[in-house]
């Protein structure tokens, strides 16, 4: 009887402890959570400041190969977030079926073929992920340099052109 009593202690014992340590922890969770800005933030303002400087060069496309066009070049490509977030499983899961570790995304810019001579195919933007080869694993001296284009891996196209094409930022 006295090891029954010892055990029945010690269960709420232990229930204590954990009440006590859990209660710990949610109180960190109360308030907002800081979230640290990635590498490669840039404000509205500088957007802004590099799609203008990009002004020039859609010009020179839209009047060489759109000027029979009733419509412009895309300036933009739009994708669902959910879409680009399924992609990121997808590729990841692609990339290590294939022996790759996938490490980042490489956007193109890319172009559909011409519909007419009066109606060139618009420009598309595509997501193409990066990686290495799995050399080893757990090895040392398996870091890899540069990150390459995981060739045999699919990319992302279709994203929902501005409206109209020709629009600069913002939309």
């Amino acid at each position: 009887m006295k090891n029954f009593g010892s055990l029945i202690l010690g269960i709420l014992l232990g229930a204590l402890a954990m009440y006590f340590y859990c209660s710990k922890d949610a109180d960190k969770t109360e308030g907002p959570v800081a979230v640290a800005a990635p590498y490669g933030i840039i404000s509205p303002a500088k957007i802004d400041s590099l799609t203008q400087a990009y002004n020039q060069r859609h010009k020179i496309i839209s009047d060489s190969l759109f000027k029979k066009s009733k419509t412009k070049d895309n300036r933009s490509s739009w994708y669902k977030l959910e879409v680009i977030e399924d992609y990121i499983k997808y590729a990841k899961h692609q990339a290590s079926e294939n022996k790759y570790t996938m490490d980042g995304l490489r956007l193109y810019l890319g172009a559909y073929p011409d519909v007419s001579a009066e109606e060139p195919g618009l420009t598309t933007l595509l997501f193409v992920p990066t990686g290495y080869k799995n050399t080893s694993e757990g090895s040392f001296f398996s870091m890899q340099g540069r990150s390459n284009d995981l060739d045999d891996s699919d990319g992302l196209n279709l994203g929902k052109e501005g409206m109209p094409p020709g629009a600069n930022y913002p939309q």
